[in-house]
């Protein structure tokens, strides 16, 4: 597949890159991959995903945040940290933050706290939010719900929901991540892209995790975006060019790529 996609969600910097990371990004760009946007994880990931970033700097473009799951006692320093990079580096969204109460609700309130602190970066910069919302899109409904009047944009990452929390994303202004699960076969999500007009979703991969068939249950690369794309293709019933085209040009509306 030649067409120009967007993986608009890989952790291209992780470790399960490092034997082969020049190759796995020359294989996105042969795929018509042109641009892979890095979402952060907190002040330890920074310098990684900005090694990436100078490397590629045509393609491979960093956002900053304090992952949700990455919310610990220490929060405070942790955003005190990322803040100082928003001062010296440019980044293209406040992401990934959000709310994580699957693997530990420890620290839910101290996560809402710094929701409410990437809020005022995306204000502050005019940058997208891109958000986490495993098991938490009342929650995250709740929290945009109150900052609506000001006109946030932003995605919510490898969307979890069904049609009626779809309806609230859209509502919100927010655009909807679709990545490898919508080519699972027990997944809700080809009723999601079904619904949702093709200017409300990009497309992501979530590298390495949440590999797409026919690659499930292996390392999942940024090249695999065109699975994505075929199986929204499918879905929608037009060809994976117009899938390619409308997609990508969501992506330079929503982010600040050029």
């Amino acid at each position: 597949m030649r067409e120009q996609l967007i993986d608009t969600h890989t952790h291209l910097y992780l470790s399960q890159f490092d034997h082969d990371r020049e190759d796995m990004i020359k294989r996105a760009l042969d795929a018509g991959v042109s641009r892979m946007l890095m979402p952060n994880i907190d002040s330890h990931s920074v310098g990684a995903m900005l090694q990436v970033a100078r490397q590629f700097p045509e393609s491979c473009l960093p956002m900053l945040a304090l992952h949700p799951t990455s919310v610990k006692e220490s929060y405070k320093t942790e955003l005190s940290l990322i803040g100082q990079w928003f001062e010296k580096e440019q980044f293209v969204a406040v992401g990934e933050t959000g709310i994580d109460l699957y693997w530990d609700t420890s620290y839910a309130n101290e996560q809402k706290k710094a929701l409410e602190q990437h809020i005022q970066w995306a204000d502050k910069y005019d940058l997208p939010l891109v958000f986490h919302s495993r098991n938490s899109l009342k929650e995250l409904f709740d929290v945009m719900e109150a900052h609506k009047q000001k006109g946030f944009r932003g995605v919510f990452h490898c969307f979890p929901g069904n049609i009626e929390d779809a309806r609230k994303v859209l509502d919100l202004g927010f655009m909807l991540g679709i990545g490898g699960v919508v080519t699972y076969k027990k997944s809700q999500m080809a009723e999601v892209v079904s619904f949702a007009g093709l200017e409300h979703i990009i497309l992501e991969t979530d590298a390495p995790f949440l590999a797409p068939v026919p690659h499930r249950g292996k390392r999942n690369e940024s090249a695999y975006v065109a699975h994505v794309a075929e199986k929204v293709a499918e879905i929608k019933g037009v060809s994976t060019e117009e899938i390619a085209a409308i997609t990508t040009a969501n992506a330079k509306r929503l982010f600040p790529l050029i």
